[in-house]
């Protein structure tokens, strides 16, 4: 019997519009997961919400829909650290996908080989409490020093209030650094404040890329990304394009889809392609975020 959806949950949008801005050949989403389907893939007993199922036909039905390339298919919480449905689709998807695996400190090296075999690139560390129990630092550097051989990076989830406690701890890991969501800045802050200022000055002084994704996520006054909205998530515009601009290099961007965890609305996913633009004003600065970057990181 399937566990039912967590209260107030909000699935993904069914019918998302077909995007007015064309994506470059080659794009890929760096950031989207799989939920289950919970019938082949049960969730985890110890996860922290339950979701719809989104599995990797629906994820690749939205790849071509959208015009993306490629994906790189992250763990979702709510699977803990059974990469079965995750690696499921990286396998199906015939190269077009890599995974950003949730590993445990004991894993072995034929088990990280296997996962790489299988198109794993990298790792995530989850620091938002209200996602994740809280593991020890010294898990997680165990983790990130097994891994380093293989060349794979570190994701880091972690929320702006935050970083002063865990930027020693980030600098220290032997691995390069893939931040989510631009570090979940509080876009009511300016953006040439102290805090967002931080995080970039870290971002400068390590081997750190920066995914300038889910505006829906970082957004207070939106407007939202609904209704054929051709100027949504205003507030987060600036944030994301001072990160384009200082980091033309080492940015990334991905759709977050099936979105977990959204509260207020759930997002037309054409739309958040059509958000592109005004992230990343030029040509140049789309083809890097979109493809150049991505390709350099995962399909090197």
């Amino acid at each position: 019997m399937p566990a039912p959806k967590s209260p107030g949950w909000l699935d993904w949008h069914p019918s998302p519009s077909v995007p007015r801005f064309t994506l470059p050949p080659g794009t890929v989403d760096t950031h989207c997961h799989v939920f289950g389907p919970q019938a082949r893939f049960p969730f985890a007993p110890e996860r922290k919400y339950t979701p719809c199922d989104g599995g990797r036909d629906d994820l690749f039905a939205l790849r071509d829909h959208l015009g993306i390339a490629r994906n790189v298919i992250v763990q979702a919480t709510c699977h803990g650290a059974d990469n079965s449905a995750m690696l499921d689709a990286v396998r199906a998807s015939g190269g077009l996908a890599r995974g950003v695996a949730t590993v445990r400190p004991d894993i072995g090296e034929d088990e990280l080989r296997a996962l790489d075999a299988a198109g794993v690139r990298g790792v995530r560390f989850n620091f938002v409490r209200r996602l994740v129990d809280a593991s020890p630092a010294a898990d997680l550097a165990a983790i990130a020093r097994k891994i380093a051989p293989l060349g794979w990076h570190v994701v880091l989830y972690f929320e702006s209030a935050d970083l002063p406690d865990l930027e020693d701890f980030f600098a220290s890991l032997p691995t390069p650094l893939v931040v989510d969501h631009m570090g979940r800045p509080d876009v009511t802050r300016p953006v040439g404040g102290p805090e967002f200022t931080r995080f970039l000055r870290f971002v400068e002084a390590n081997d750190v890329w920066v995914k300038v994704s889910c505006p829906e996520r970082l957004s207070v006054t939106g407007p939202p990304a609904l209704d054929g909205e051709t100027r949504a998530y205003t507030d987060v515009v600036p944030f994301a394009r001072r990160v384009v601009t200082e980091f033309p290099d080492r940015v990334l961007w991905g759709t977050d889809w099936p979105h977990p965890n959204l509260t207020g609305h759930m997002p037309d996913d054409g739309l958040l392609v059509d958000h592109v633009p005004h992230l990343a004003p030029t040509a140049e600065q789309r083809t890097k975020l979109l493809v150049t970057n991505p390709m350099a990181l995962y399909w090197p």
